[in-house]
């Protein structure tokens, strides 16, 4: 189900200039592979990506979190605080990593997108309707779920916003963001519109994942996700937690647990075998694995293979 984004010719890149801004560090470099045009600092993965398509070979965009690391853990050398307060745009998502958060509050770049003030955060949609017993202090983002983006309609009022503030730091290419930022709105739409077709078949079947990172994904496409843990996947949950997810599974008849990549997948693999069902790999898109970024996945990409787990693992196809 491979799908890319045709950007206006104005802003399409070559592949080998295209290759060149994405890289395998999380550090893009200009259209001209100098560094010049717009700077963009993205704070973790979909945001890079949005940030990408909407400046296209106008802009370069460098992601504060590198590959493989988990966003919620990031620590900012002094270097880049002061890269935040001399980029052209910041793009970042407020309460779900600290340290970008002081950092744009102590340099107060001039052209902010704060992705959290442009889409409705929900508290863990689609998860377990209490607490978890756990330990753990959910990276501080209390039951706030931030992974928004895996509702592919979320990302859409960024990339406007994207547009917008690209916009007004370098007006004579307004159009051509704007236009980007509405190419790649169509393409969010044709993913959605893919998802939920392929998901329609499995309406109200119950996704057992390893924490509950899905619960947009789940809220939009009509299923109702369990969380082995809460939002903090490195959280132990308690054995009381362990005995409820076998009494879902046991009773809603799930036949795949599913663990996660940049995570261990250890407790679910285990409960897995306890309960004699199968595993499958999701991605939250926190950010890109190392083996991801070095083949070239994207968002789109890995959207595509989330879907083609969920429904192998839930029995949709």
């Amino acid at each position: 189900m491979p799908r890319r984004l045709a950007l206006p010719v104005a802003a399409a890149l070559p592949l080998a200039l295209v290759l060149a801004a994405c890289g395998t560090d999380g550090v893009g470099t200009g259209a001209d592979g100098t560094g010049d045009g717009m700077q963009v600092l993205a704070s973790f993965y979909p945001l890079q990506y949005v940030a990408e398509q909407v400046g296209g070979d106008l802009v370069s965009v460098d992601n504060l979190t590198p590959p493989a690391a988990e966003p919620h853990d990031l620590e900012l050398a002094p270097s880049q605080v002061r890269e935040v307060g001399d980029a052209d745009l910041v793009v970042f998502q407020s309460g779900f990593q600290p340290a970008v958060d002081e950092a744009v509050e102590a340099r107060a770049p001039e052209h902010v997108v704060d992705a959290a003030e442009l889409v409705t955060l929900e508290e863990n949609p689609g998860s377990a309707e209490h607490a978890d017993e756990e330990s753990g202090d959910t990276h501080d983002h209390g039951n706030t779920d931030p992974h928004f983006w895996l509702d592919p309609t979320l990302l859409i009022p960024v990339a406007d916003e994207v547009a917008t503030e690209l916009g007004g730091a370098d007006p004579d290419n307004a159009a051509t963001y704007t236009a980007n930022a509405d190419a790649l709105q169509a393409t969010l739409e044709d993913l959605d519109t893919e998802y939920a077709a392929a998901l329609e078949p499995c309406q109200g079947e119950t996704l057992v994942t390893s924490h509950a990172a899905f619960g947009y994904l789940a809220e939009r496409y009509g299923l109702s996700q369990i969380g082995i843990s809460a939002l903090d996947p490195e959280a132990e949950p308690s054995p009381a937690r362990l005995r409820e997810i076998g009494d879902v599974v046991a009773d809603n008849d799930v036949r795949t647990i599913f663990t996660e990549t940049l995570t261990s997948p250890k407790v679910a693999e285990t409960l897995a075998d306890d309960l004699g069902v199968t595993t499958a790999v999701l991605d939250p898109l926190e950010g890109l694995s190392t083996d991801a970024a070095e083949s070239g996945a994207d968002y789109l990409s890995v959207m595509d293979n989330n879907l083609a787990a969920i429904t192998e693992g839930l029995g949709c196809a």
